[in-house]
């Protein structure tokens, strides 16, 4: 039964979450935003003499990793879009072709040019929800009694904002701003944290251009999407005329001679007619895993949530699987199966490559947006890099206008979020 203070405790909760979220920010992102802005300073710097061509796109894959993760931060804590659009790189570009590539790319500027504004006004905008949650704390010892250790009651020892702290009186008015402060945090810590991610929106997402920049994605994505599809008819046409085909062709002709033998050999007929049995079993099953292939029937039937557990069953390492879609219904069938399909390469790659042997899964819903994350306990060190699976699932979510990120250090762990922004049914 819902209490009368449950939407004063879920408020509070939310506000002490918001600058939670706050302070890591703060902690976190002026020192690596400073670090890379020396980095990439130095690096451009160094490409006159050849050294900065080889530096540089390593730098400026780093100030996009950077980048990536704030996105995904402000997706999942303020559901703040920030779209990414960063040009392809083609595979086996020379060290020079890929540096000044990244450099012409007008995404990469808007990333170096986001690291300083994060640096200062988002330092701000940062530490205002943090500051409004913990620096009441102090107020509140004040009026506690740690004025005494601050002063003798006769002069002013401690300033605490504005309030002048000699005394016991004073420090209770310490203490009574201190508990404004604390209601203003309350109150406003979700919205300064969501500030914050707009201005960095505001910074990160296209400008002008960005109606070209959305028709250049939308052809890129439409003829992988299309690459895509002629690659799985093949696929398709290829596994039914080597398997099912092939093996009807043999019954057919099987049964052509059971008919010429089942009245002058009838025992060699019923060996034929068992042989036939086995070869119908075995088309039965190549045609069950070719339509799985296509589209799976726990996918169609149970939908996105159960698939993605009837897929973890079948690892052969230990997985959890946290399914948290709410009342918001099943979303569209091909977002569907491109967000089954891209889960499921994500864990073949896992099972492959990480070396784990724990996985955890996560598939939530909310918001119109459809969000799965794969982290493992693994060696790290995975990318999202031309030829690599995490790529293939890269290209098939970004028909969808979805985004993978990839936070794998070496040591692991790793994750993998795949985001797609979708609507329920």
């Amino acid at each position: 039964m819902q209490t009368p203070n449950t939407p004063t405790r879920e408020r509070g909760r939310t506000a002490l979450q918001a600058g939670g979220r706050a302070l890591v920010l703060t902690v976190t992102g002026p020192p690596a935003a400073l670090a890379l802005t020396v980095l990439a300073t130095v690096s451009v710097l160094l490409v006159p003499l050849g050294i900065g061509i080889v530096t540089t796109p390593w730098i400026l894959t780093a100030v996009r990793t950077f980048a990536d993760r704030r996105r995904t931060l402000a997706a999942r804590w303020c559901a703040v879009p920030i779209p990414s659009a960063y040009r392809p790189l083609p595979a086996g570009t020379t060290p020079w072709t890929r540096c000044f590539r990244m450099l012409g790319d007008p995404a990469t500027r808007r990333d170096l040019g986001w690291l300083p504004v994060d640096m200062t006004a988002g330092l701000v905008t940062a530490l205002l929800p943090a500051a409004l949650l913990l620096y009441p704390l102090e107020g509140f010892a004040l009026a506690a009694g740690l004025w005494r250790v601050l002063t003798d009651g006769t002069r002013v020892g401690w300033w605490y904002g504005f309030v002048p702290v000699s005394g016991q009186g004073s420090a209770l008015l310490a203490g009574a701003l201190a508990a404004a402060l604390l209601a203003a945090g309350l109150l406003l810590s979700p919205a300064l944290l969501r500030a914050h991610f707009l201005l960095t929106r505001s910074v990160l997402a296209p400008g002008d251009g960005e109606l070209a920049e959305r028709v250049r994605v939308l052809t890129e994505t439409r003829r992988a999407a299309l690459d895509t599809s002629a690659a799985e008819l093949r696929r398709i046409e290829r596994d039914l005329h080597d398997g099912a085909q092939a093996r009807l062709v043999a019954m057919g002709m099987d049964l052509g001679t059971i008919e010429a033998l089942v009245d002058r050999d009838p025992a060699r007929a019923k060996e034929l007619l068992a042989r036939t049995r086995r070869s119908s079993a075995d088309a039965l099953t190549e045609l069950r895993d070719l339509v799985r292939g296509i589209h799976p029937p726990v996918l169609a039937e149970r939908g996105l949530g159960d698939a993605v557990r009837a897929l973890a069953l079948r690892l052969p390492l230990r997985a959890e699987v946290e399914v948290d879609v709410g009342m918001a219904g099943r979303v569209d069938a091909p977002v569907e199966s491109a967000a089954y399909f891209a889960v499921s390469e994500v864990l073949t790659n896992a099972v492959k490559h990480s070396g784990a042997d724990r996985l955890r899964i996560g598939l939530r819903h909310a918001d119109g947006l459809l969000r799965l994350t794969v982290t493992d306990n693994g060696r790290g060190g995975a990318r999202i890099g031309a030829g690599s699976g995490l790529a293939g699932v890269e290209r098939r979510l970004g028909t969808f206008d979805g985004v993978v990120a990839v936070s794998s250090p070496a040591g692991g762990p790793t994750t993998v979020t795949l985001e797609i922004p979708c609507a329920s049914s």
